[in-house]
């Protein structure tokens, strides 16, 4: 058989997942004096989550931050079906890591102690979380 012969494959098509990553400090991370760290909101373009958190991490690392832990929240119609309520300007940050193949930072928000971590923007990404 030649490759001429193979069945070929469709394109995987490209999604948005909606991603809270939590980083520490390193230093150059650009986080304000006396944070001990930091949640982001990111919006990242993969053929699945795992690509899409793969190449976040990837590019969080080359901006001098240290990625700790990253939860997935799923796609644009995974969120939908969820019952999450999602605005437009996340809609257009959505479309555009999308038209963009990127990773958008949606929102950050600075730790300032362990009270801090986990708590402000699990209402952004899932509004079902439990404090």
């Amino acid at each position: 058989m030649t490759d001429s012969d193979k069945p070929k494959k469709a394109p995987k098509r490209q999604e948005v997942y909606t991603l809270l990553v939590e980083i520490g400090r390193k230093a150059g991370d650009g986080l304000p004096k006396g944070a001990t760290g930091a949640a982001l909101v990111i919006y990242a373009s993969g053929v699945d989550e795992g690509e899409a958190v793969r190449e976040t991490v990837a590019i969080l690392k080359q901006a001098d931050t240290a990625p700790l832990d990253v939860s997935g929240y799923g796609t644009l119609a995974e969120r939908e079906a969820e019952g999450h309520e999602i605005g437009e300007e996340d809609r257009a940050l959505m479309q555009r890591a999308l038209d963009e193949n990127s990773v958008i930072v949606a929102q950050m928000e600075p730790f300032f102690g362990e009270e801090d971590r986990g708590t402000r923007l699990d209402a952004r990404v899932d509004p079902n979380a439990e404090d």
